[in-house]
């Protein structure tokens, strides 16, 4: 019966693995900077999927792989750059800069843990609605460190061309995330 079971199992994480492959590499590629850093990140997935107990448990099998390499995507980011600050500085009447100051708070209480969670997942979905050479060039350059000439290099593209592109990301994602900053402010 074990066995059975097992091979079932084993059918099933492969039906997943051939029917998501595909997509879900190509949706983390579109995050990551190199193809290296996408099979890296698949692996990381598959490898949580076959973790899973229950796989007949999930409901929403795609949705869970996505949210999955999402994550990833973001624990990735936090690694490589954990002083990250939107390239603008919101500044309290203290001269506070809240949000950046709150992604480099080292103490890890639950509520600050929380903030912190509450910061990045609110920074990748703004990312998430950017052009696609607006979001690349801001990760690059602000996540991934990348200086403008080495990104002009690299691809091709002309260095005002690539500031030009940042700073209208930038002006997006401080749009984009100031209801977050009042949030912060008016509850701090």
């Amino acid at each position: 019966m074990a066995a059975i079971m097992a091979e079932q199992r084993r059918r099933n994480i492969t039906r997943v693995v051939s029917e998501y492959g595909t997509r879900l590499f190509n949706f983390i590629r579109g995050r990551v900077p190199t193809n290296e850093d996408a099979e890296d990140i698949l692996q990381e997935v598959w490898y949580q999927f076959s973790r899973v107990v229950d796989i007949d448990s999930i409901e929403q099998v795609s949705g869970w792989l996505y949210r999955v390499a999402r994550n990833r995507i973001t624990d990735r980011y936090r690694k490589k750059r954990e002083d990250l600050i939107v390239d603008q500085q919101y500044e309290d009447e203290d001269g506070m800069t809240l949000l950046g100051d709150l992604l480099l708070i080292d103490d890890n209480t639950p509520e600050t843990e929380m903030l912190k969670e509450i910061v990045w997942e609110s920074l990748f979905r703004a990312l998430d609605e950017l052009p696609e050479e607006q979001r690349d060039v801001f990760v690059w350059n602000e996540l991934e460190d990348q200086t403008f000439r080495e990104i002009s290099e690299r691809t091709g593209i002309n260095m005002k061309t690539l500031i030009s592109r940042k700073r209208y990301a930038v002006l997006y994602l401080r749009e984009r995330l100031q209801s977050l900053y009042d949030e912060f402010l008016l509850n701090a």
